[in-house]
């Protein structure tokens, strides 16, 4: 009986039920909890975002302003980061529907080696602008997805079940090409199966030593697009299909992200900011003028921020430090007063006070620390608040000495 030349059904390719031979071995399917796990946070944190309305409230502390405000301390590409505070909304929707579509294209594995270059690109962004003085650097996780990302680059979906390789062997059978599957066999059963094989040399290669270089069964019947200068039917074919199905995920990406940002706001799951603290600044981000005491005033030496009154007892207020850092000023008994530069050593965020905690977490990492010295108690921050000194004069005012 001859064997027949007509290519297989793609109903017997592997599935994550069925893998091929020697799974382990191939890139695509040693690499597939990675691609799981990555399209899911991906597209998390786009829906996330989305249905959270303080992302976009200029006047919360995870807001992507306040995170934009506190890239300019700390990335190094803060000459850049400045004139971002003018589209920060807009920017946050197109981070937001980014991630939605890495997510999907990741998770998928519709034109994967395209969704990977863009999540590269966003996670290397979010790290010179976000985590670039992580300390350690491996507590800052946009580096680490950015390497993530790079297998993908690479190998694309490599084979593993996904709409690529849906996609390629469709295309494949279509025009008559066969099965483009990669499978893992060691190369003594591709000598034992191959005619060109005698006696250790390659007859299909001018009788040179039989070895895996340059083995024209290894190489495939089909050429790659490089070696072949050009596309070919099966090549356009295979862009029709994954143009049709990068439509349909892009109309399943808009409505994700439709009803992502309208859930959130119709259960009120994050409702908006609303500050806990009082602004001894007046709500101007740069404060007011501060003053200098001098020792024959009656008052306590340094730079008087605010009236005490404004600090309720168990309560907070926040201000401009004389250093120009965001600074708070907190009452954790009637008449006892301490001060914190606000700056998250971990990342530059601004931390805020939780009054149902009693702590003051960053909102960007959400490394906690204590009220009554500062220090680190949760959270990738490596060090603890910076303490200020602070005095109430006899006047009424709060005098802070850094």
């Amino acid at each position: 009986m001859s064997r027949s030349t007509e290519p297989t059904s793609s109903s017997s390719s592997p599935t994550l039920l069925n893998p091929p031979p020697r799974a382990w071995a191939l890139a695509g399917w040693a690499l597939l909890p990675l691609r799981l796990f990555i399209g899911v946070t991906f597209l998390f944190a786009g829906m996330q975002k989305l249905a959270n309305p303080n992302f976009f409230d200029p006047n919360s502390p995870a807001s992507i302003q306040a995170q934009l405000i506190a890239s300019e301390r700390v990335s190094p590409i803060h000459f850049l980061t400045g004139h971002l505070l003018e589209v920060a909304t807009p920017l946050g929707i197109v981070i937001s529907l980014a991630e939605i579509a890495i997510g999907l294209g990741i998770l998928l594995g519709l034109w994967t080696r395209i969704a990977a270059i863009g999540g590269a690109v966003l996670a290397f962004s979010l790290f010179l602008t976000v985590s670039f003085h992580a300390s350690p650097f491996y507590t800052g996780a946009d580096l680490v997805f950015f390497f993530a990302f790079l297998p993908f680059v690479i190998a694309g979906a490599g084979g593993a079940p996904s709409l690529d390789a849906w996609i390629a062997r469709r295309a494949a059978t279509e025009k008559g090409a066969g099965d483009p599957t990669n499978y893992v066999i060691p190369f003594a059963a591709v000598q034992d199966a191959c005619g060109n094989y005698q006696d250790g040399r390659c007859s299909a290669q001018g009788g040179s030593a039989c070895g895996p270089v340059g083995c024209p069964v290894l190489g495939g019947g089909r050429a790659s697009v490089v070696e072949r200068k050009g596309v070919d039917e099966v090549d356009r074919r295979a862009v029709v299909i994954g143009s049709t199905a990068a439509a349909a995920a892009g109309v399943a990406g808009i409505v994700i992200a439709g009803a992502s940002a309208g859930l959130g706001r119709a259960i009120d799951g994050a409702p908006k900011a609303k500050s806990s603290t009082t602004d001894l600044n007046g709500g101007g981000s740069s404060g007011t003028t501060t003053t200098t005491a001098g020792g024959g005033s009656g008052a306590p030496s340094g730079t008087k921020i605010g009236p005490a009154s404004a600090v309720a007892v168990g309560g907070a207020a926040t201000f401009t430090g004389p250093n120009g850092d965001p600074g708070v000023v907190l009452q954790p008994k009637d008449g006892e007063f301490v001060a914190y530069d606000a700056i998250c050593p971990h990342a530059g965020c601004t931390v805020a006070y939780s009054k149902a905690a009693d702590l003051l977490v960053c909102p960007c990492h959400a490394s906690e620390f204590k009220i009554s010295n500062g220090d680190v108690i949760a959270g990738p921050s490596p060090t603890g608040l910076t303490k200020w000194k602070v005095a109430k004069g006899s006047d009424g005012q709060l005098y802070i000495t850094v």
